[in-house]
């Protein structure tokens, strides 16, 4: 007798988290963020599963800001205060979508400062702390309903789903949205966690943390990463052994430090920058 085989059940699929993203982390800090929307209805389990998980906050915490809205201040670390204040904001008024982000220690100061000497809630203070460092384009779009976007131009699937409900403003390397790494050929290849960053160049995660972290150089088999970090956001380039042996040669032949080397090389290599400048227009128009 034959017998029937039983297709494999397909994992679950997450509820989208994010449908509408905005970079602004090329500004001065400490309004170098991303803004990450949805126009559509909150999954509020799922929202507060990533959150707790993104910024180390117990869930049962998060799913009661993200349903009341209110603060959470990280508890102190051997006396120490180490991190700063996770707020999220609920518009009494159910005008403005739900919004979150995180203060870091010199902006918690600054809104506990100003709490106390303007003689507001603190809620009040962090808000206006929070604001006030966006970029000036940011602050204006967000005065405006669905941050002013065209919903004509936007994909249908987004389109359809509505008014955006909420905005969660990160920082934070997400498996939530993509950052891109310059590969040795110009292409640009994306990648969410530090975790999927690490298993793709086949280093550590702790090794990826550093690199993103403090920026520098980090040797592989076959050539080398490279990081900027410039306002505390992260930009990456490999190199293969070919590109990576040119900059030693100019490293030694000008005096040049290993990052300028591996940026002169780039620049005169006729076939990366070529492959880049194509990858820049596709993702401009």
């Amino acid at each position: 007798m034959f017998k029937i085989k039983k297709r494999p059940l397909k994992p679950a699929k997450e509820p989208q988290l994010y449908n509408v993203l905005e970079n602004y982390t090329d500004f001065d800090p400490p309004g170098n963020v991303m803004v990450c929307a949805m126009a559509g209805e909150e999954n509020i389990e799922h929202h507060a599963k990533v959150l707790g998980e993104s910024y180390e906050i117990p869930l049962e915490d998060v799913r009661r800001l993200l349903t009341d809205g209110g603060l959470y201040a990280y508890p102190e670390a051997g006396g120490v205060v180490t991190r700063g204040m996770f707020v999220c904001r609920i518009d009494p008024a159910g005008q403005a979508p739900k919004q979150t982000w995180v203060l870091d220690l010199e902006q918690t100061a600054q809104a506990e400062q100003l709490a106390k000497f303007s003689d507001i809630p603190l809620a009040e203070a962090v808000e206006r702390v929070f604001y006030r460092g966006l970029p000036g384009e940011l602050q204006e779009r967000l005065t405006q309903k669905n941050l002013g976007l065209d919903y004509s131009k936007l994909e249908r699937s987004v389109a359809r789903g509505g008014d955006i409900r909420y905005i969660d403003f990160r920082k934070d390397w997400s498996p939530y949205f993509k950052r891109k790494c310059s590969m040795p050929d110009g292409s640009m290849v994306e990648t969410g966690g530090i975790g999927e960053f690490a298993e793709l160049h086949g280093i550590t995660v702790a090794q990826a943390q550093t690199l993103m972290e403090q920026g520098g150089t980090l040797e592989l088999e076959d050539g080398v990463l490279a990081c900027q970090v410039i306002n505390n956001q992260p930009t990456v380039a490999r190199f293969n052994a070919k590109q990576y042996a040119k900059a030693k040669e100019l490293m030694e032949s000008q005096s040049l430090h290993v990052m300028d080397a591996l940026s002169e090389m780039a620049l005169n290599d006729p076939v990366l920058m070529r492959a880049l400048r194509r990858a820049e227009r596709e993702s401009s128009g």
